[in-house]
């Protein structure tokens, strides 16, 4: 492989395509290392409101978390939290602004996250005080009504429709339920989110009209429980009526968009350091015309075809999986270097400093079985011509 040859342009275009396959491999790898951060990241973000298993009617809109079943599931020692939620569209008024929201009724459960208090944007997540009940408000919605949480004197009016209307109602205002409330913090997680609010669960059955029912469950478990496991127990016990998802399932349209572009950016990638691969070709080539008369000594000592072949497709595949393996080692270079210190940095205005990084031992895998396979047959088709080379010397001689 290092051996000089007796023309310098075959060194040059072998250490061409060497470079070609590293620099293909690395960026392959970076990456999709990138790519791994920023779904860690968004999906972290997520993970923050979304619960770890939540149980939703399969037809309907609510359903009873009275029975005997949800009331022993309640005491489950596997249970860390479980919280009654129940949310609908809302008319919400601040001042004179008037916008159409999400009202997300929860029970005392779903305070025990911990991480709820990550996601305040301004004031703070507490929706019990002495004053009263209290709500938390997307930032989405909180822009568009101009929320004042400072403001202890102007409260967030809220209108529900009455689920039992009065006919001869002069007054349209008496069919609909109206609460006021007191704002006392915004949170910020992703526009899907933003544009709700979360109230006590006593408060979302006043004005929703609804004093049993809930519209899901949601679980989080103690650390060191299978959630896989624990998710299929509940399925087992309730059948068909009920619709039971892990985070993913309930994120299961931002899964599916970050697995669509990273396949996309791995396949684009991958036709790249295809052409980079297949510049071996040409450096094969010009090898096997250099080293005709040593094909030809060789096949004279008794070297058969079988064997001058894998001579080329050795060569072949030194020159690009030694690129690969150093490509590889680039990329690991950078993960450390990205992790440890942000060498590249994110705009301004964004929620991180730095572009975020993940590493995952398949991607290399991945990236070094891709460069195999195509370097095995790009490095086949150059070793072929060997062969041809030694029956043009016998028709010779």
């Amino acid at each position: 492989m290092f051996a000089k040859k007796s023309t310098n342009a075959i060194n040059l275009i072998s250490g061409i395509s060497m470079v070609g396959v590293m620099v293909g491999s690395a960026a392959l790898i970076i990456i999709l290392s990138v790519f791994n951060g920023l779904e860690t990241v968004v999906l972290g973000m997520f993970d923050t409101i979304t619960p770890q298993i939540q149980i939703t009617p399969a037809k309907g809109k609510t359903f009873d978390p009275t029975t005997p079943f949800f009331n022993g599931l309640r005491k489950n020692k596997d249970v860390y939290a479980f919280s009654e939620v129940l949310q609908e569209n809302a008319l919400l008024k601040y001042n004179d602004k008037q916008a159409v929201g999400m009202v997300k009724g929860v029970s005392d459960d779903y305070l025990k996250n911990q991480k709820l208090d990550s996601t305040i944007k301004e004031g703070r997540f507490v929706l019990h005080n002495k004053s009263g009940d209290n709500a938390v408000i997307g930032s989405g919605l909180q822009t568009y009504l101009a929320v004042n949480t400072l403001d202890p004197f102007t409260e967030l009016e809220l209108y529900s429709p009455k689920k039992s209307i009065s006919v001869n109602s002069i007054n349209p205002a008496n069919d609909f339920n109206t609460k006021s409330i007191r704002v006392s913090g915004v949170f910020e997680v992703q526009q899907e989110f933003d544009s709700g609010i979360i109230v006590p669960l006593e408060f979302a059955r006043q004005l929703l009209d609804e004093p049993r029912n809930v519209s899901s469950l949601e679980i989080d478990l103690n650390p060191g429980v299978d959630i896989d496991k624990f998710k299929a127990q509940l399925i087992e016990h309730l059948g068909n009526g009920f619709s039971v998802k892990n985070r993913a399932e309930q994120n299961s349209s931002l899964h599916h968009i970050f697995n669509s572009e990273k396949s996309m950016v791995y396949i684009i990638l991958t036709f790249i350091l295809i052409i980079a691969i297949f510049n071996v070709v040409g450096s094969l080539t010009m090898l096997v015309i250099d080293k005709v008369k040593d094909i030809a000594i060789l096949s004279s000592l008794g070297a058969g075809k079988k064997l001058i072949k894998q001579i080329f497709l050795l060569e072949g595949m030194m020159i690009t999986m030694s690129g690969c393996v150093l490509g590889l080692v680039i990329g690991l270079v950078f993960y450390y270097l990205q992790h440890n210190f942000g060498l590249i940095k994110m705009g301004e205005g964004t929620l991180l400093n730095s572009y975020p990084i993940g590493l995952k031992w398949k991607d290399f895998i991945l990236v070094f079985i891709t460069v195999g396979i195509f370097s095995f047959l790009a490095s086949a088709l150059s070793a072929n011509l060997s062969v041809k080379k030694i029956n043009q010397i016998n028709q010779t001689l």
